[in-house]
């Protein structure tokens, strides 16, 4: 009954959003994202304890400040990514800025087959639709909802474009035939990791458990790693950013694997430092047993 309520309740949102305009959506998506700031008490603690950690230089009401445009920032994704998939070809193409194109088309060039990283950061969603229609379909890796409704419903906009769902059994061997095809796979990396792979590196100063298996597959394969970002513009549209592929470092033993994933993660906390309010700090990112010291690009922060 839950499960039937909940779906009824996205698929009425969808139909909804689907004929509001963009700035109607945005501000209805801030008051759903302040909503939830108010009322999700223990959510809004882990979010305000995340940011006194990592921006310790930052007054108090400076860092409630980010977590109230954190919580409107994903009331406002939630929104966005009902309706930008209902949306035809043509204008979700208008509302659409890429930077970094040709970057894209050099990867795919080498015939490898891509990885593209980022994290649970802006628009992220919407810029994986986008990808299938600006250059081609990807393969997406991810969790399936609790929901199998939910799920399906997820499923088909994601597919909007053409993308298909990689989920975790049989995941490695899918991701690897989708690469020596020559396609592209999307993947996500600030998630806390508990799975025998996962390893240590630095995230604003910080030991966290990230997940290695990108650092992996792309010394196995020679595939380009290439990080990816997705942000709000001024006018209500989106840039679409694609950085230069991440270098990787010599060999492909557990050393070169950690330190790929350092270098990835060091890319995903610039772009969080540049734009705070975008990223997820309302997850428990850092927690676990104390881990050996890791080294990333930025300083340890001090308390």
């Amino acid at each position: 009954m839950r499960h039937a309520l909940e779906y009824r309740a996205v698929a009425l949102v969808r139909a909804l959003v689907s004929r509001l305009p963009d700035p109607l959506v945005r501000a209805w998506g801030s008051v759903l994202g302040m909503t939830f700031y108010l009322l999700d008490r223990p959510h809004r603690r882990v979010t305000l304890g995340n940011l006194a950690a990592c921006f310790p230089g930052r007054s108090a009401s400076e860092r409630k400040a980010i977590a109230r445009g954190t919580f409107r920032h994903f009331g406002q994704l939630l929104l966005e990514l009902l309706r930008f998939s209902s949306l035809p070809a043509s204008t979700r193409a208008a509302l659409v800025e890429i930077e970094g194109a040709d970057r894209v088309r050099h990867a795919y060039a080498k015939g490898k087959g891509v990885l593209f990283f980022t994290g649970h950061f802006g628009f992220w969603e919407l810029h994986a639709i986008q990808h299938g229609a600006a250059f081609e379909p990807i393969g997406v890796l991810a969790r399936a909802l609790d929901n199998p409704r939910l799920n399906t419903l997820l499923e088909e906009i994601r597919g909007a474009t053409g993308n298909h769902c990689i989920y975790r059994q049989g995941a490695v061997r899918r991701v690897l035939k989708t690469l020596a095809g020559g396609h592209g796979v999307a993947m996500l990396i600030d998630q806390h990791m508990h799975s025998p792979d996962a390893i240590w590196v630095n995230f604003f100063g910080r030991p966290a458990a990230t997940t290695s298996t990108l650092a992996a597959l792309a010394l196995r394969t020679g595939a380009p790693v290439v990080p990816v970002f997705a942000l709000p513009l001024p006018d209500g549209r989106f840039k679409f950013v694609y950085e230069p592929p991440v270098e990787p470092p010599p060999g492909d033993g557990p050393e070169a694997i950690h330190e790929f994933t350092q270098r990835c993660t060091d890319v995903l906390e610039m772009y969080v430092r540049r734009h705070p309010d975008l990223w997820l700090w309302m997850h428990r990112r850092w927690r676990d047993a104390p881990a050996p010291e890791t080294r990333g690009i930025f300083p340890p922060v001090q308390a």
